[in-house]
C-alpha cells in the first residue's frame, strides 16, 4: 500500500493527509509550500524539537529554583489550552509551540521541585535519566524496525492513550467532590502495575511521534508542521517524565 494511502487511513485526525493539504491550501493555494517557503523535513522537525526542549529546560530550571502554585496551575491549564489551539489550527504552531514549551517548563519545574522537597533531588535526576534513556531506546527500536508503526499498532496506541486520558479527566472531576479513582497513582502491587502500564503506553507514543516526523516529510507538509510534530514529541516526553516521577515516588515510599 502506498505511503499516502496509509496516511489517509491514519487513526490520528490531526496528522491526516487531508488535514495537512487543507492547511496548505489555506496558506496560498499550494498543497506543499507554506508561507515560510519550503516543505517539512525530518531534520527540520528534529531541530525544532531541540529548540522546544531548550526553551522548556530554560523555564524548568527557573521554576525549580522558584516553585510556585501559580506556575503549576498556569502551566497545566495554559499548556493544555495551547495544545488544543494548535490541534485546531496547526498553522499557529510556529508561534504557539515555543510559547507552549516555555509555559510547560514552568509547570514541570515546579512539580519537580515539589517531588525534590518530598523525596530528594535524586529522585528527580532518576526520572530525567529514565526519560532520556527511554527516548533513545525507543528511537533505536524505531530505526531498527524492531517495532513497526503499522495502522493496527497506531490505532491500538491511540485508543489506549485516549482511555488513559478519559480516566485522568474522570479522576480530576471526581476529585472536586472528594472522590478518587482507586489504585490510580497509589502504592501497592495494583497501583504500581497501573503506573507501569501507563508508562508503557506513554513510551509507545514516542514511536508515533518518530513516525509523524517522517510522515510530514513524505507528504510534503507545510513547514509549520515541523513545529506541530515537535510539540507532540515534547508533550509525550513531559507526560512520560511525570509518570516516572509518580512511580519512583511510590516506590521510594514503599522502601
Amino acid at each position: 500500500m502506498a505511503f499516502t494511502d496509509r496516511f489517509k487511513k491514519s487513526s490520528n485526525p490531526v496528522l491526516s493527509e487531508e488535514r495537512l493539504q487543507s492547511a496548505s491550501r489555506s496558506d496560498g493555494g499550494s498543497t506543499s509550500i507554506d508561507y515560510d517557503g519550503g516543505t517539512s523535513t525530518v531534520s527540520g522537525a528534529v531541530n525544532k524539537s531541540f529548540i522546544l526542549g531548550f526553551l522548556l529546560l530554560l523555564t524548568s530550571f527557573y521554576a525549580f529554583a522558584n516553585p510556585s502554585t501559580l506556575f503549576v496551575w498556569g502551566g497545566a491549564i495554559g499548556g493544555l489550552g495551547l495544545v488544543i489551539a494548535m490541534c485546531y489550527k496547526p498553522k499557529w504552531s510556529s508561534t504557539l509551540a515555543p510559547i507552549y514549551a516555555l509555559v510547560e517548563g514552568l509547570f514541570v519545574g515546579s512539580i519537580s521541585a515539589t517531588y525534590a522537597a518530598s523525596f530528594g533531588i535524586g529522585l528527580v535526576f532518576q526520572a530525567i535519566l529514565l526519560t532520556i534513556s527511554l527516548l533513545f531506546m525507543m528511537l533505536f527500536i524505531y530505526k531498527t524496525g524492531i517495532i513497526k508503526v503499522t495502522e493496527k499498532f497506531r490505532t491500538g496506541v491511540v485508543m489506549a492513550t485516549g482511555a488513559i486520558f478519559v480516566v485522568y479527566m474522570a479522576n480530576i472531576v471526581l476529585g472536586m467532590f472528594g472522590i478518587n479513582i482507586p489504585f490510580l497513582h497509589e502504592g501497592g502491587m495494583i497501583g504500581i502495575g497501573i503506573s507501569v502500564v501507563i508508562i508503557i503506553v506513554a513510551t509507545l507514543n514516542l514511536l508515533l511521534d518518530f513516525d509523524s516526523f517522517e510522515r510530514i516529510e513524505a507528504v510534503s507538509a507545510p513547514k509549520y508542521m515541523e513545529w506541530f510534530v515537535s510539540m507532540g514529541l515534547i508533550v509525550t516526553l513531559v507526560w512520560l517524565y511525570l509518570e516516572l516521577l509518580r512511580l519512583l515516588s511510590v516506590l521510594s515510599g514503599d522502601d
